[in-house]
């Protein structure tokens, strides 16, 4: 009874196919065979004739979650089909990639000792102790990405809706460069895209881990005929990827691994896209121009030049002790930081020169700026970020965590203001003073925080919204720079750009408010919003 069988005797095939249908948390498969298949497939398209006898619909699976062990224990048409129906699984890909991954380290281990037993420096026999001394690591070293790479396809799917744009583009560009076949992959024509999203069904986690899967695979392939791998500062990326007992005694034949900037790319591609999710890289070099290197470069100097990996490590110890909801919004709150300070160095051109020096820039810009910042934020600002903090520290976060990262979400403005102060010479302090005048004398904030509530679902009107933010943003970088290089000397150079044009800045400044206050926010509002402050910083800018 407990798997659905009322009657006392059954064949082993009801009782199998009982099983693939019982009301369970987690149905997990570790063995050959598939066994659940699409509704609208056939037992001849499975391919899998000692299991047609037992086989299931998707739809008839009850368990709350499916877990592949195995390879292809449920078609991948079975796999969205059991997600549309409010099921939770990934792909085989996602499940065992740490198998996978477990053969590459071991593979690039023994290249790596192998000139160390040509030398004589080491002997078979301890180079197998050696191995398997350091299982444990490789183990944890391998499931990291693992853990990485399921957390990336979670919060792409709890963006719902808003996914669409980004991973339509994603899709489109792969298929226009050969990389990929939507029927192949069981992936939704753009048409079929269209109808789910209007529908209120947006791509389910296997297909997002397809996405995924070639994302990464494409952006290794780029980055390898790129200069990014050969720069000195992935030396150390380099020694992470292998255990810590290698490291020191081994440096030189890690160093000198002939698979070394394969290794390199492909860490950097995989902390890419785990941490930005499978559209980033697409989305930036659509957005800025730059090459998909360019943009993997600003992930790291946004990464390390905010000390996220600690930050990433601490909601990682988490784990079991605030609930999975909270701990992936924390997940995505840095996501958003993260991601803001990678687009910000692309287009500020932080990330020019060496690794090293943007790293050391950026985390110095930020520390000399830490308290200028937090006296110039207006109040509304400060009250938000307090209110966020208090949010996740009512569920649970650690307090100090909590209100770090909400400072972090302010503290994203900051290669913005370094550009402007190389570019008129002042100090960061003053350039940050003036910054955040022009910001709250116009209400820039406010009016961010209207289009950030813009519904755009529609690829178009993605883009559209995205131009117009990005406008109003160049706008407010102008306007600085014209404040403080033509009055230079006043003790207030906002206030007297200002005085320039009293009459013209007030007629704009109303018309923001009327744009922001009055009624529900559209794209009309922001794109008229972001014209009239381009238009205010042209006035002073030829």
């Amino acid at each position: 009874a407990a798997i659905g069988i009322d009657k006392p005797k059954a064949t082993p095939f009801e009782i199998m196919s009982a099983i693939l249908k019982s009301p369970v948390d987690l149905l997990w498969f570790g063995g050959i065979g598939t066994y659940v298949r699409g509704a609208n497939e056939t037992d001849a398209e499975v391919g899998d004739r000692a299991n047609d006898a037992i086989r299931v619909s998707a739809e008839d699976v009850r368990a709350r979650v499916i877990g592949e062990g195995a390879n292809l224990g449920v078609t991948q048409k079975g796999r969205i089909g059991f997600s549309l129906n409010g099921g939770r699984c990934n792909s085989d890909a996602i499940d065992n990639s740490a198998g996978v991954n477990s053969s590459d380290v071991e593979v690039n281990i023994k290249i790596a000792l192998a000139s160390a037993m040509r030398d004589g420096r080491l002997t078979r026999p301890k180079r197998n102790t050696l191995l398997a001394s350091m299982t444990d690591e490789v183990g944890h070293l391998v499931l990291r990405n693992n853990y990485q790479q399921s957390l990336a396809i979670s919060l792409t799917e709890m963006q719902g809706l808003a996914n669409r744009t980004p991973l339509a583009r994603l899709m489109a560009r792969l298929e226009a460069d050969g990389h990929l076949n939507r029927k192949v992959e069981t992936l939704p024509t753009d048409q079929a895209m269209s109808e789910r999203y209007q529908a209120g069904r947006p791509l389910t986690r296997p297909e997002i881990g397809v996405l995924l899967s070639y994302a990464k695979l494409v952006l290794l392939d780029e980055l390898i005929v790129s200069e990014l791998p050969d720069d000195p500062y992935f030396t150390e990326t380099l020694e992470r990827y292998f255990p810590a007992k290698m490291r020191k005694a081994y440096a030189g034949d890690i160093h000198g691994h002939r698979l070394r900037r394969e290794i390199i790319a492909t860490v950097l591609a995989n902390e890419t896209i785990n941490r930005g999710g499978p559209a980033f890289v697409s989305t930036l070099t659509d957005a800025t121009g730059f090459l998909s290197a360019d943009v993997v470069k600003a992930a790291v100097l946004g990464l390390d030049g905010f000390d996220l990996p600690r930050i990433y490590g601490e909601i990682d110890a988490l784990d079991n002790r605030i609930s999975g909801a909270i701990q992936n919004r924390l997940y995505h709150e840095v996501g958003r930081i993260f991601a803001l300070v990678a687009e910000r160095a692309l287009r500020t051109r932080a990330s020019e020169g060496s690794v090293a020096e943007a790293v050391a820039r950026l985390r110095d810009g930020l520390q000399k700026l830490r308290g200028t910042m937090r006296a110039a934020i207006s109040r509304e600002g400060a009250e938000e970020a307090r209110l966020r903090a208090a949010g996740f520290i009512e569920n649970g976060v650690p307090a100090k965590l909590a209100e770090e990262i909400a400072e972090l979400s302010l503290m994203t403005l900051v290669p913005e203001i370094m550009q402007i102060a190389t570019v008129t010479g002042e100090p960061l302090s003053r350039t940050a003073q003036a910054y955040f005048t022009v910001t709250e004398s116009l209400r820039i904030n406010r009016l961010l925080a209207a289009a950030d509530r813009v519904p755009a679902t529609e690829q178009f009107e993605s883009m559209a919204l995205s131009r117009a933010v990005g406008d109003i943003g160049t706008a407010r970088r102008d306007i600085t720079i014209a404040a403080l290089v033509e009055h230079k000397g006043d003790r207030n150079p906002v206030l007297a750009w200002q005085d320039r044009d009293r009459q013209r800045v007030a007629t704009v400044g109303d018309q923001l408010r009327l744009l922001t206050e009055k009624g529900e926010t559209t794209l009309a509002k922001v794109t008229v919003a972001a014209g009239l402050l381009s238009d205010l910083a042209r006035g002073w800018t030829k």
